[in-house]
């Protein structure tokens, strides 16, 4: 049986309820600590994984880079696909900007089963990308106006061969096995909570990735972790 998508409002209240509860109860702020820390682990894992060893090709020229270390999917009649990650821009020096935090999630409805637990990176392959994604809210590819293609550990290139893509979606399952996994409908929501958290009340993706108005001395080893790239 096919799944039916649910509307990208509803997608966005579930990833960031979900979310918000996901992890560390009321402390955004050690959320946030420990977020930038696990997607350093990302990073380096995917740098040194033979597996995942297009990883670092497909960075290079690469404007931007979204780091989720965890996305779990899980459903029985219907699904829900959630994980919390940070998005870093390469200025035109080529040093990376902080993190800014953000939440993926997608819903389904329709006959599913299982469990799975993924990290993903997508590598922003132009400016237009970030841009998309630092001012607007919608489902990845549709509503942002980007062509996305995914590839993955034992798994063959798509849409990435193509030199026009905008995002390369990279992911590693960590657990489990749920067929295979699809972007189809997700949504990347910001976290205002933890950019709040870790930066400053009103800290926006603007100020902490274009603007780099705001910075935290804690996101310097995940700067470093992509300096080379």
């Amino acid at each position: 049986m096919t799944a039916r998508r649910v509307p990208t409002v509803l997608v966005i209240a579930l990833s960031l309820g979900l979310a918000a509860c996901a992890e560390f109860g009321d402390d955004r702020l050690g959320q946030a600590r420990q977020l930038v820390l696990r997607a350093v682990d990302t990073v380096e894992r995917f740098r040194t994984d033979p597996d995942l060893a297009r990883f670092t090709g497909y960075m290079q020229g690469a404007r931007g880079i979204v780091v989720l270390p965890s996305v779990v999917k899980a459903g029985f009649v219907g699904a829900a696909e959630v994980g919390n990650g940070v998005l870093l821009a390469r200025g035109g020096d080529g040093t990376w900007s902080d993190p800014a935090f953000y939440t993926l999630g997608a819903a389904s409805v329709g006959l599913q089963m299982g469990i799975q637990n993924t990290e993903m990176v997508f590598i922003l392959k132009n400016d237009r990308a970030v841009r998309s994604v630092i001012e607007h809210q919608g489902k990845l590819g549709a509503d942002l106006g980007l062509s996305v293609g995914l590839v993955g550990a034992g798994m063959e290139a798509s849409t990435t061969t193509n030199l026009g893509v905008d995002i390369v979606a990279i992911s590693n399952a960590i657990i489990g096995a749920y067929g295979g996994v699809s972007l189809e409908g997700a949504v990347l929501a910001r976290r205002k909570d933890l950019n709040s958290a870790y930066y400053g009340a009103g800290a926006t993706p603007q100020a902490i990735i274009i603007d780099r108005t705001v910075k935290n001395p804690g996101a310097a080893a995940l700067k470093a972790a992509l300096v080379d790239l």
